[in-house]
């Protein structure tokens, strides 16, 4: 009674699974797989995922790098405190007596504008100034009346004090100076401890640099302004000397890259600019100076009639020029000793900034790890003064949107209409269609479209109904894959899994290349060896000439011994198989010269290989019996291409190549044709060539003339002069005396010359051995 209950029970059980599949399909299909997926990945750009965030950053870093550098104006100039000023002045920080002489310089030079991208914070540590403080504080406890004294004492505290001789040379500067501080962004992370009067008074010193107007579309927005804790301020008596004073913070993405500069910031109730703001409107004159401000934020900043456009938080995407030193340096050494040639600063805007690594004032952007803080200043007022902004316009979105629904809906109603192979390419011309689009866009128009979200689209779309087929519709396939992967090629499989009828033994005629390669001298080397030893240099020699092969998408037939059988042209038709064999040929001599050279360094001997190629008519297929089969090669074209391999040995040549092979690459490859014989097995005469190097090798004069004489002598030799031709043969021999096939030939003309072949020779010479 028990077979029959569970019987029944495996009989519902069939049926209710039977009824469930049709459910499973209609709710997991091809359609609703890509409509979810296409969802997810809108929903996944809206909220932002932060790796793929990351990857678009990256991806516009590969974007600068694409389009290369772009030559600066020459409006803006670098003046370092680099390695050699820090050897010549000292230790940074400087004398401020050092900084006054450099605006001094560069304001007599024309410069139109000098920018700070260092701070002066702190009072210069001047021992003279101590000094002279101490006397006058002696002479004041002693009770010395004297004007004379006083006013000596008074003249010398003003000329010792640094801090007022920078202040002067400032005021006195034709060239407007605009100095550099920062903001705290958060009161937790400066470590100060400031009352809100000490915070109010840093924004006072600073308020004269604020932004006089801000135009507001919507007075009630809240705006996303960047919000500072506090500025760190350069000394009271310097910012007042100043022509004004600028933030010099910069913003910096998740990975630590300056993509950025924060053109506003708020501190208190005020806005204040950037230094390159600054530097900009002071050397455009100072005309009007505005924020504005949108419906979802800040829409930019402007300078007269120029615009600058910014993010919603007042922060501008810097078109990077180019990597480092793009724009010119000169060392602050060179400007103080006076090596600058005169009218060097003419009308330039000065940036002065640390570029010495020890300083730190280093940044990471998309253009390397190591680039000067005061080059990225001199980008952004580049790009204000050129005009040539990066944006990310408020359609961009939009697009972006758009772009997942149609990236992710062509995947989707495509993939399940081809092959796998088809399918993979669309992807591949899809993916390259968005991608160079998007490039197109940045390099051409400067507009920034979101890469990643896209591509995510289209990669998890693809990858889903690839899962989805491969679960569902390709069970088979991979049945008949686990069950012949053991004993057949990858190849083969893909081919019988287009015709299930090649699996059964026999094979089809097809025209097709080739090759054998055997290592010479192997057999000695065996004997000398362990057996370890022996199976260790085949198994890496095999390896490496496998893998020449297959980068030329030979077909590997097998090993015996240290012989290799390659095919070209089967099992996937290659209309340039003899081409294909050639190159394989030569990348397998390329590798093995490498080897010999790594093997000679190790103790092991250099080994050579002899290589033949034929092309000819051939039974390929899977050939056997009905118990054990294997892919392979029969024929006579065959078995030539294994006497054309042994053939080396006569002439000392690595590779020959039949006639026929020849006919198939001609103007591809530099080839010599070397004799014409009959082998062991044929009667017809047979030209055979060396292969020497593809098309287009640059080979030494003296090479290609020993290969016109050698023409010229076969020549000879085939028209029976044959002491002509042992004469062009000496020659040959003379040039190349490591020509085993020069010498060969000498000596064969020297036997016709002495018994000449019968009337009706046919120019062949009969190899009589198979080896």
């Amino acid at each position: 009674m028990r077979l029959p209950h569970f019987a029944a029970l495996w009989r519902v059980h069939r049926s209710r699974t039977r009824k469930r599949r049709p459910l499973l399909r209609r709710i997991f299909n091809p359609t609703t797989l890509t409509i979810g997926t296409v969802v997810v990945s809108i929903l996944m750009y809206m909220y932002g995922v932060p790796v793929l965030d990351v990857m678009e950053l990256n991806l516009l870093d590969l974007r600068f790098q694409l389009r290369g550098p772009i030559k600066p104006l020459p409006t803006v100039v670098v003046a370092a405190i680099d390695e050699r000023s820090i050897a010549a002045e000292g230790r940074w920080p400087w004398r401020r007596s050092t900084i006054a002489k450099l605006v001094d310089r560069l304001s007599k030079d024309g410069a139109h504008a000098v920018c700070f991208d260092v701070q002066f914070s702190e009072p210069d540590d001047n021992a003279n100034l101590a000094f002279v403080d101490a006397v006058a504080r002696e002479v004041r406890s002693l009770a010395i009346d004297d004007d004379r004294l006083k006013r000596f004492l008074s003249a010398q505290q003003q000329e010792s004090d640094n801090d007022e001789i920078l202040a002067k040379a400032m005021k006195a500067s034709r060239a407007p100076v605009v100095l550099g501080y920062f903001f705290h962004i958060r009161q937790r992370e400066s470590g100060l401890e400031l009352t809100e009067e000490q915070v109010a008074d840093r924004f006072r010193q600073i308020a004269g640099s604020k932004y006089p107007l801000v135009y507001y579309k919507n007075p009630d927005l809240a705006v996303p302004f960047i919000r500072a804790y506090a500025p760190q301020n350069n000394l009271p008596l310097l910012t007042k000397a100043a022509a004004g004073s600028g933030f010099f913070s910069v913003a910096t993405d998740a990975d630590g890259t300056v993509r950025w500069m924060p053109l506003v910031i708020q501190g208190g109730e005020q806005l204040f600019p950037s230094l390159s703001v600054l530097c900009t409107w002071e050397h455009l004159g100072a005309p009007q100076l505005a924020v504005r401000v949108g419906e979802t934020g800040v829409n930019g900043v402007q300078i007269g009639d120029r615009f600058m456009p910014t993010d919603e938080s007042g922060q501008m995407l810097i078109n990077y020029r180019g990597p480092p030193n793009t724009f010119p340096h000169y060392s602050i050494s060179d400007i103080l000793d006076g090596r600058i040639p005169q009218g060097t600063f003419l009308n330039k805007i000065v940036i002065v900034g640390a570029t010495a690594i020890g300083i730190g004032d280093i940044r990471s952007t998309p253009f390397g790890h190591v680039f000067p803080g005061p080059e990225v200043h001199a980008n952004v007022i580049d790009n204000m003064l050129a005009g040539d902004f990066i944006e990310r316009p408020h359609w961009s979105g939009i697009f972006d949107v758009l772009a997942i629904i149609v990236i992710g809906t062509l995947v989707g109603t495509m993939l399940p209409r081809t092959s796998a192979i088809k399918g993979f390419i669309f992807i591949l011309v899809l993916f390259a269609i968005y991608v160079s689009i998007t490039h197109f866009l940045f390099v051409r128009d400067r507009v920034w479209l979101n890469m990643v979200y896209p591509i995510f689209a289209l990669a998890a779309t693809y990858t889903i109904l690839t899962v989805y087929r491969y679960v569902v519709e390709e069970r088979e396939r991979v049945r008949i894959k686990n069950t012949f992967k053991q004993y057949v090629s990858a190849e083969v499989i893909e081919d019988a899994l287009k015709d299930p009828e090649h699996l059964r033994v026999g094979g089809q005629e097809r025209m097709l290349t080739v090759l054998f390669s055997d290592l010479a001298g192997f057999t000695a080397f065996s004997e000398h060896n362990t057996p370890s030893q022996v199976i260790d240099i085949l198994s890496e020699y095999h390896d490496r000439m496998t893998e020449r092969l297959f980068e030329c998408q030979g077909t590997l037939i097998g090993y015996i011994g240290d012989e290799l059988i390659a095919l070209f042209g089967a099992p996937v038709p290659q209309p340039d198989q003899a081409k294909r064999a050639c190159w394989a040929a030569l990348a397998m001599l390329a590798q093995r010269n490498a080897l010999g050279d790594a093997w000679v360094k190790m103790g092991r001997p250099r080994l050579r290989a002899r290589t033949g190629i034929n092309t000819g008519t051939m039974l390929v297929g899977n050939i056997g019996s009905k118990y054990r089969f294997t892919y392979s090669v029969l024929g006579d074209a065959v078995n030539l291409a294994s006497r054309l391999e042994q053939i080396n040995k006569v002439y000392g040549t690595d590779i020959i190549v039949g006639d026929d092979t020849a006919k198939l690459v001609v103007g591809e490859f530099v080839m010599r044709r070397l004799d014409v014989v009959r082998v062991v097995g044929r009667t017809q005469p047979l030209a055979i060539h060396e292969l020497i190097a593809a098309a287009g090798t640059e080979l030494a004069p003296e090479h290609r003339t020993f290969l016109a004489h050698y023409a010229l002598a076969l020549d000879t030799y085939l028209a029976r002069r044959f002491a002509n031709a042992l004469e062009i043969f000496d020659e040959c021999e003379a040039m190349r005396p490591t020509d085993v096939a020069s010498h060969v030939m000498a000596e064969r003309c020297r036997r016709y010359i002495a018994a000449p072949p019968p009337p009706d020779w046919d120019g062949s010479f009969e190899h009589r051995t198979k080896s």
